[in-house]
């Protein structure tokens, strides 16, 4: 971050982090991010219908695009079977709380299923936008959803590559006990957020190109033993029909 987001970062750490100097380490050297998560976390805000965003004004009520990326962590040797996916355990952990997302939902990828509060692109049909340059044109509603979908979805990916490229400590194994592994990468969240919020210029989101259109979708680790929802298969069915039209 440049220096005057740095020094907005340490007044807010004064004055709403309760940070102070303690005569040894100044509060610049002792940084408390996650003093602030209150004020740096990103609330979630559906899409609405006034969206003027094109790749996103076709998903009403969409909260935003969701995935997972790997990060490697030091954990003990127990409990390395919970540290080995990524997709699976994620759309489990959000099934446990995803009664609050009532008609709310995520664009995700191939490796998720169809199901409540989770929208995935038709399987079997054309997907990466490098499927659709040099004048291809979607041929049916399917092909068209997830030409719309994978428009919008690419925003996770690019997210963590922006993330991952701006904090060293993300690319390469920690470690710390997982404790503090775990709040550091809330921190380098918290961090970027303040940096896209402040700074009109981010220096590294420059340096990085577009990531592939043409990357793999995801087909493994899906939940063999639960089926897609079929309200949901009907929901998306409903909404690629009436964007094709």
């Amino acid at each position: 971050m440049d220096r005057r987001t740095f020094g907005l970062l340490c007044d807010l750490l004064r004055q709403d982090g309760r940070v102070k100097d303690d005569g040894l380490v100044c509060l610049e050297e002792q940084v408390g991010v996650l003093r602030l998560q209150d004020i740096l976390l990103k609330v979630l805000d559906p899409v609405h219908d006034n969206c003027v965003d094109s790749r996103w004004r076709r998903f009403k009520n969409c909260l935003g695009a969701l995935d997972g990326t790997y990060i490697k962590v030091g954990v003990a040797e127990i409990d390395k079977p919970r540290y080995r996916t990524r997709k699976v355990k994620l759309q489990q952990m959000c099934w446990e709380f995803s009664f609050w997302l009532l008609r709310y939902y995520y664009l995700v990828d191939g490796g998720y299923l169809n199901d409540e509060g989770f929208l995935a692109p038709y399987r079997g049909t054309r997907y990466h936008l490098s499927e659709w340059r040099d004048g291809h044109t979607p041929s049916n509603h399917e092909e068209y959803f997830n030409m719309k979908h994978a428009s919008a979805r690419k925003v996770i990916e690019r997210c963590f590559g922006l993330i991952k490229a701006r904090w060293g400590i993300l690319r390469s194994p920690s470690f710390y006990p997982i404790k503090t592994q775990c709040r550091i990468i809330t921190a380098c969240c918290l961090l970027h957020n303040l940096i896209k919020r402040e700074m009109s210029i981010d220096p590294i989101e420059h340096e990085i190109n577009e990531l592939e259109d043409g990357e793999n979708m995801v087909e493994g680790d899906m939940l063999g033993t639960i089926r897609p929802s079929d309200q949901w298969t009907a929901k998306r069915n409903d909404m690629a029909l009436q964007m094709y039209n």
